[in-house]
């Protein structure tokens, strides 16, 4: 588990079961921007999955807090139907006030540090095809694209191993 990293006012931690209202509204908040209609209400109860997430032994959520604010999530875990080399980043959110903060490039780095103390050489994930600004923010971190199916959501990969950091087109 990631030690506390603190740079100035920010500490990035594991989040605790305790928070889970307080990521599930960092959660909605962050998608929200995303949606041109708002957030979809799929039927998802957020809290019971935030909470289910928050209590996984087998995975992990990162949280970054400011001034006793909780303001950027991460969540992730090796999926079922990967090998144990590769971790799935399931959710990343920064708080729209604090985008452009540096607050995301720091909490994907405390991600990418505990992937590679846990001995993962790949990560990946689905971002939704039209969050551009996403797509470009995970471009600048490393992240490739994989052929897509023109569907809703783009598969991205990491090489976590430390190899090259091309960027995304």
């Amino acid at each position: 588990m990631i030690s506390e990293r603190v740079t100035g006012g920010r500490v990035i931690r594991t989040a605790l079961p305790a928070e889970a209202e307080a990521v599930t509204d960092l959660h909605a908040r962050a998608r929200a921007t995303y949606y041109p209609d708002g957030f979809p209400d799929d039927g998802t109860d957020w809290l019971d999955a935030w909470s289910s997430a928050l209590a996984r032994p087998d995975g992990q959520v990162l949280c970054a807090v400011e001034q006793g604010r909780l303001v950027a999530i991460a969540s992730f875990r090796v999926p079922e139907e990967t090998g144990r080399d590769t971790v799935k980043l399931f959710q990343f959110h920064v708080d729209p006030g604090h985008w452009r903060s540096g607050i995301g490039t720091a909490l994907h780095a405390a991600c990418v540090e505990q992937w590679r103390a846990d001995s993962r050489r790949t990560a990946v994930l689905d971002v939704h095809a039209g969050n551009d600004r996403a797509r470009a923010f995970y471009a600048r971190q490393g992240w490739l694209a994989e052929p897509s199916d023109g569907g809703h959501h783009l598969r991205l990969r990491l090489d976590v191993s430390g190899g090259s950091r091309r960027r995304a087109e």
